[in-house]
């Protein structure tokens, strides 16, 4: 199936919009610089952006803003092409693929709400500070590690894709939210690092819909 696409002139990583790294919903396709995206996800662009390009910032006509063109050829090859899912590996058709995702426990647990809550315990060391612990589920510790901060604080992030420093949870996602919404930039989330379950090398290739999927919590709060 797959061939399908390439025979068409597409490949795998044609069918994900470079807005929100999704597989394509409704696609639409700017008249001049000829980029793809979900016809929502361009609509919402362009109404923040004014008269860019969301991708490379080219110029857009009045009346795409409003009604962008359908691109129909990319409709039809994700009818017949097949892709493997990105976190299970399972082939799926393109078109289907926004569906599986809502299924797959997998794609679950890395891009939405973890099914698993860790287990937390909260205690206070000799100087009177508090720690969040993390139970494994044989009861041990898990990865031996704890995050550690003050009762009365909270653990301070950089921006990994503007270099600015000592933000907390809630204002890195206000910061991205407004400064790096259209940004895709492959970067390791800083949050994500500061968990002691976390995989310090986990890459995230859309950093805004990541924070906005993962960390719009404190892991503390189900304490």
């Amino acid at each position: 199936m797959a061939e399908a696409a390439e025979e068409a002139g597409f490949s795998e990583d044609d069918f994900y919009c470079p807005v929100c790294q999704e597989v394509f919903k409704t696609p639409v396709r700017t008249a001049k610089c000829q980029h793809v995206f979900c016809r929502k996800c361009f609509l919402t662009a362009v109404r923040e952006s004014g008269t860019h390009c969301p991708l490379c910032r080219g110029s857009v006509t009045k009346k795409e803003r409003t009604y962008p063109k359908r691109a129909l050829d990319v409709e039809n090859s994700m009818k017949k092409a097949s892709g493997g899912c990105r976190c299970c590996e399972k082939q799926v058709e393109f078109s289907r693929m926004r569906q599986h995702y809502k299924r797959c426990k997998k794609y679950q647990d890395e891009y939405g709400v973890s099914s698993v809550i860790p287990n937390l315990q909260i205690s206070q060391d000799s100087t009177g500070n508090s720690r969040i612990v993390v139970i494994a589920g044989n009861g041990g510790m898990a990865n031996n590690q704890i995050l550690q901060g003050e009762t009365s604080g909270h653990p301070t992030f950089k921006c990994p894709l503007c270099q600015e420093a000592n933000f907390t949870r809630q204002r890195l996602l206000d910061h991205c939210n407004n400064r790096h919404l259209y940004e895709i930039v492959p970067v390791i989330c800083p949050i994500c690092v500061s968990l002691p379950w976390a995989d310090t090398n986990q890459v995230t290739r859309h950093l805004v819909s990541h924070l906005n999927l993962r960390h719009r919590f404190d892991y503390g709060e189900f304490v």
